[in-house]
C-alpha cells in the first residue's frame, strides 16, 4: 500500500526530539532513530507507544508547547490500542446509560492499521483549532450574500459544499464527515442531548435554521462523506483512498478509539482542548 501523505509530513523535528529523547534517552544515533521513526511503522509505533513516553504525555501540564496535537494524540491512540486488545468489549453510550458491545476486535483489528490511527491522531489534532470563515454565495443570478461558515458545523459545511465545483469540494467532503467521526467519538452525549431533552429523554423541538441530528444521523452522513471523498480524484493523489473506505465501512469502530480517549485520558481537559465544539 502507498503511504497517505499524512504519514509523511505528521512529525516535526521538535517530536522526533521529544519521542527519542523520552524513550531511548541515552542513545547517541539520535538522527538515524529519528529517521527510522519517520520511515517503519513498526519502530514508530514502539517509540511513540512505549509506556514511558505515554506518562510523561499524561504527567506534563505544559505537553502542547513541547509537542505537535498530531503526536499528542498519536500516543492516546497507541496507549488505548493496546488496551483495547485486552478488552472483552467496548461501551455505547445511550443518554445516561452505559452499554457493553463486544467488538472490542473489529475496533483492534481497524485501529492496528497503521493508516487509520495516523489518520485518526491527525484528526482529533485538527479540532484543537477550529476556523470560521466569511464568503460570497450566489443567490441567483446577478445577486450574491455573504454567509459564515464554521469547519465545525456540518449544516453551514454542507451549504458551503452546494456553492462551489465538484473540484473543490474534496475538503468540505473529508471534513463533514471528520466532524460526524469526531463528535460521535469524543462527545457522544452530544447527540443525545441535541436530540432530546437530558432531565427527560423526550425529544427536542426543531429550531429554525439548524437540522437536528441523531447519533444514527451523524453515522449516517459519516458514511456517506467519507463515501464521497473516497471517490474525489484527489483521495487517490493524497493516498487517502483506502483509509477513507475503511472509515466509511466500519464507521462504528472507528468513534470506538475515540471515546475510548475521551473517556479514560482527557477527562477534564476534553473542553480546554476542544471548547469551540460547545458553540456547535
Amino acid at each position: 500500500m502507498v503511504r497517505p501523505l499524512i504519514t509523511e509530513l505528521s512529525l516535526t523535528e521538535a517530536d522526533l526530539d521529544f519521542v527519542v529523547g523520552e524513550a531511548v534517552p541515552k542513545a547517541s544515533n539520535l538522527e538515524e532513530l529519528k529517521r527510522l521513526v519517520r520511515s517503519e511503522d513498526g519502530f514508530r509505533a514502539a517509540l511513540v507507544g512505549d509506556d514511558k513516553v505515554f506518562q510523561r504525555v499524561m504527567d506534563d501540564e505544559e505537553i502542547f508547547v513541547k509537542i505537535s496535537p498530531t503526536l499528542y494524540f498519536e500516543i492516546l491512540l497507541r496507549r488505548a490500542l493496546k488496551e483495547l486488545k485486552v478488552a472483552t468489549h467496548t461501551v455505547e453510550r445511550a443518554g445516561r446509560q452505559s452499554i457493553p458491545v463486544f467488538d472490542s476486535r473489529e475496533v483492534v483489528d481497524l485501529l492496528a492499521k497503521p493508516e487509520v490511527l495516523l489518520y485518526l491522531a491527525h484528526l482529533l489534532g485538527s479540532f484543537t483549532r477550529i476556523h470560521s470563515y466569511t464568503t460570497s454565495v450566489r443567490v441567483r443570478r446577478g445577486v450574491r450574500r455573504r454567509q459564515r461558515f464554521s469547519d465545525m458545523d456540518v449544516d453551514s459545511l454542507l451549504r458551503l459544499s452546494e456553492t462551489v465545483e465538484e473540484e473543490h469540494r474534496f475538503g468540505l467532503y473529508k471534513r463533514i464527515a471528520d466532524v460526524c467521526l469526531f463528535v460521535t467519538g469524543v462527545f457522544p452525549d452530544y447527540t443525545f442531548l441535541d436530540y432530546r431533552y437530558p432531565g427527560t429523554g423526550e425529544m427536542r423541538p426543531m429550531t429554525s435554521g439548524r437540522v437536528r441530528r441523531s447519533l444514527e444521523d451523524y453515522e449516517t452522513d459519516g458514511r456517506r462523506f467519507y463515501g464521497l471523498a473516497q471517490q474525489h480524484p484527489t483521495a487517490q493523489l493524497l493516498a487517502l483512498h483506502e483509509v477513507f473506505g475503511l472509515l466509511r465501512d466500519h464507521f462504528t469502530s472507528a468513534r470506538k478509539p475515540l471515546t475510548f480517549i475521551s473517556a479514560h485520558y482527557l477527562h477534564s481537559q476534553k473542553q480546554r482542548l476542544f471548547g469551540a465544539q460547545a458553540q456547535v
